[in-house]
């Protein structure tokens, strides 16, 4: 099958453990994963890997992606300088192509706005209070959500945001889907025996 591309934000001490389990299952189910940094100079992850980004922020276009995926980073909070996802996030979504962030990519995203008028969540209540944002009667308190396209997770619940990605995306469905967060979230052996027979990969 003939997907476009998933494109992965990655910047300066962007969280490592957050976004591994999604797209390494994008990958499995065909999915090319292509890396936006900023530039194209590389970043440093939180966990000191060294990234080469395969695009530019400025080089990606919604019309080109699958979708575009946000991780949690100190930056987000710290400075301004990863605001250009947040708008880029945005022209996603005007465009009707999917976004999903976790952990500080939700607060960038709050910032934006993008949170205002969407069911959403994130680490907790008050951590996207502090950004002023106009959405906190939307706030619920659960592992990920998805509302009109945006997913958000908070940074504990890197296989409930892989899960919404592959529900959004129909990369697994129905007991497939359940199966795979079993296994993966609550080290269910029981649910591998679901997804051997389903012939979905581990």
């Amino acid at each position: 099958m003939n997907r476009k591309p998933v494109h992965l934000a990655v910047y300066d001490t962007l969280a490592d453990w957050e976004t591994g389990h999604a797209t390494a299952y994008l990958a499995r189910a065909g999915y090319q994963i292509r890396t936006v940094g900023p530039t194209r100079e590389p970043v440093t992850s939180v966990g000191g890997l060294r990234i080469q980004p395969d695009l530019a922020l400025d080089d990606v276009r919604p019309e080109d992606s699958s979708l575009l995926i946000l991780p949690g980073a100190d930056l987000w909070d710290e400075t301004g300088d990863l605001s250009p996802f947040a708008r880029k996030a945005r022209t996603f979504l005007d465009a009707g192509v999917p976004v999903a962030a976790i952990c500080g990519a939700t607060a960038g995203l709050a910032r934006e706005g993008l949170l205002d008028d969407r069911d959403h969540t994130s680490a907790v209540s008050f951590y996207l209070a502090a950004t002023g944002y106009g959405g906190g009667e939307r706030y619920i308190d659960t592992d990920a959500v998805t509302d009109r396209g945006l997913i958000t997770a908070g940074p504990t619940e890197p296989v409930a945001f892989a899960r919404e990605i592959f529900r959004l995306l129909g990369v697994y469905e129905g007991e497939v889907l359940d199966a795979w967060f079993r296994l993966f979230h609550d080290s269910d052996a029981e649910a591998y025996a679901v997804l051997e027979k389903a012939g979905a990969r581990q």
